[in-house]
């Protein structure tokens, strides 16, 4: 354990004697709100680390802003959310690199980076077409090998075509947890990982053995709501 612990510490060490003032942001979002906030997951706090999240940010917010630990607006009424609960969403998901992983809410693209420079194979769904673009622009000029299908669709129902999914994780609140959604998990254990709840909102994981689901809650959270569209779907980008 000391052992990772001294090589995290020599890595943003290197960070620091290399990279923008962006970067040392970042490296203090990693060091103070994620990893001592207590995630601990090595993919996880490695790939914060590389994401410049002041790429997914509404044009001329202040690196301080943009990496301060708090959600932040994106247009559209939709925000990128607080950068510690991304990670922590993330470690309870349980995915492994490789995994296929559906995501509900692309927003800014910011979550879907990381899920990419974990090494995911990622589906992103995103109602709001000028959304779904820009991130997927974002997205792939970071990632352009990244192999992830962006789709501009209503995701209250989950995307059948490429289930089942080792992780979903869902960006925004249903009142209740959509059956679609389970049913879209592996069998062999696929977990869900959303917010759920309308006035009082907690963070939840469901996790499929077979036809058999166990839910477990975790953080109180305020997201926005997961609203369905009677547009019809319009399919990948």
């Amino acid at each position: 354990m000391e052992k990772n612990q001294e090589q995290g510490k020599d890595e943003w060490g290197e960070f620091l004697k290399t990279d923008s003032t962006s970067s040392l942001f970042r490296m203090k979002m990693v060091k103070h709100d994620i990893a001592g906030a207590g995630v601990t997951s090595p993919e996880i706090l490695d790939a914060f680390m590389k994401v410049p999240r002041e790429k997914f940010v509404l044009p001329g917010t202040k690196a301080s802003v943009a990496y301060g630990n708090y959600p932040l607006p994106i247009g559209f009424g939709q925000t990128v959310s607080q950068p510690y609960i991304v990670a922590f969403m993330l470690e309870m998901l349980q995915c492994p690199p490789g995994s296929r992983i559906l995501e509900i809410g692309t927003g800014s693209g910011y979550q879907t980076a990381i899920l990419a420079c974990m090494g995911m194979n990622v589906v992103t769904l995103e109602l709001i077409p000028e959304l779904a673009s820009r991130a997927r622009k974002t997205v792939l000029e970071l990632y352009p090998d990244s192999g992830i299908r962006f789709i501009a669709a209503d995701g209250y129902n989950g995307w059948l075509p490429a289930a089942p999914y080792d992780g979903i994780i869902v960006s925004a609140s249903p009142p209740k947890v959509p059956e679609e959604l389970e049913q879209q998990l592996s069998s062999s254990g696929g977990r869900l990982v959303l917010p759920a709840g309308s006035w009082s909102q907690r963070l939840l994981a469901i996790t499929r053995c077979g036809s058999d689901f166990s839910m477990e809650e975790s953080l109180p959270v305020r997201f926005v709501p997961l609203v369905r569209s009677e547009r019809r779907q319009k399919g990948n980008l």
